[in-house]
């Protein structure tokens, strides 16, 4: 016949080990569980004061659980060892450092673009809705996500940005403000009255409607061409790309008109092209050559190499 009494043993060892640890248990359940309850309480916490700080619901919900975890994981750490004396949270923490750093490795980017999502929504450099530009993309934030921020381009395409990207490059946001500035260069011509013209400018651009008033507009020399002397105008709209486009259009028709109506010159680029007489004597040699100029003070006119008949 069998023994069965070392199994018996056995089993009343582990009942034994398992009534004495009981308290251990129960104690370590209620560490547990009192972890548990603030971190709710904190994910509640952070949603109050994100709400009010008008954080988008993505941060808002993306903080609330970074919160709660880490709560939770301090709350493991803790009762662990209350359930077994001999194993302390810095043999834990240890562990969780070697792990990490493998993991570290194998989800480099992952992470980078996860924590730079984070800094983005404590930050907040911008917020969807606003028009940024990114490297050579250029568009509307669609939604700001724990790895990426989706852009909506100008031409209805979707563009996907990594957060890493974002935080550690420049970033314009053509919307940060409410108003924006822009501006056009008019050639006009050289007999043309200056004074007036500048004038002439301001005044259409103030008739332009949306166009603000403060800062005024203004025009003002920023160079003359070969065939035109330059003006720049500028003016402020509301900062939309569509008002910003819109209000161009209707800014420089408005000033062409106007110029126009009061006989200022808008010249185009004009050449002045000179023929040369390929029947010269000196045809070839360039030390010679005028290209065409009138000879000069005291000197001959070219001669022909030959008489041509007529």
């Amino acid at each position: 016949m069998f023994d069965l009494t070392p199994a018996l043993d056995k089993v009343r060892s582990m009942i034994r080990g398992i009534i004495e640890a009981l308290p251990n248990l129960i104690v370590a359940l209620v560490v547990f569980a009192l972890f548990v309850l603030l971190a709710s309480l904190l994910k509640r916490i952070i949603k109050h004061i994100t709400e009010r700080a008008d954080m988008p619901p993505t941060a808002q919900l993306v903080l609330g659980r970074l919160v709660h975890g880490i709560v939770i994981l301090l709350g493991i750490l803790l009762a662990l060892p209350v359930i077994y004396p001999n194993f302390t949270a810095a043999q834990v923490i240890q562990a969780l450092g070697i792990g990490g750093v493998a993991i570290g490795f194998a989800f480099r980017d992952i992470l980078q673009n996860f924590l730079a999502g984070i800094l983005l929504f404590i930050t907040q450099p911008f917020k969807i809705g606003d028009q940024i530009i990114v490297r050579e993309y250029e568009g509307t934030v669609q939604d700001i996500q724990t790895r990426a921020t989706l852009i909506k381009s100008y031409d209805g395409r979707l563009i996907v940005i990594p957060n890493s990207d974002l935080f550690t490059q420049s970033v314009t946001v053509n919307t940060a403000f409410p108003t924006r500035r822009s501006e056009y260069d008019f050639g006009i011509g050289y007999g043309d009255d200056l004074e007036l013209a500048k004038q002439l400018i301001v005044e259409a651009i103030g008739g332009v409607d949306f166009t603000l008033q403060d800062p005024r507009p203004e025009a003002f020399l920023v160079g003359l061409g070969p065939s035109t002397v330059n003006i720049r105008a500028r003016w402020w709209t509301p900062s939309q790309r569509s008002d910003v486009i819109h209000m161009k259009a209707r800014v420089i028709e408005a000033v062409k008109i106007k110029l126009t109506k009061a006989g200022i010159d808008l010249p185009y680029t004009t050449y002045q092209v000179l023929f040369h007489d390929q029947t010269e004597e000196t045809d070839g040699i360039r030390a010679r050559q005028r290209e065409g100029w009138p000879s000069r003070p005291g000197e001959d006119d070219p001669r022909p190499a030959r008489v041509v008949d007529g």
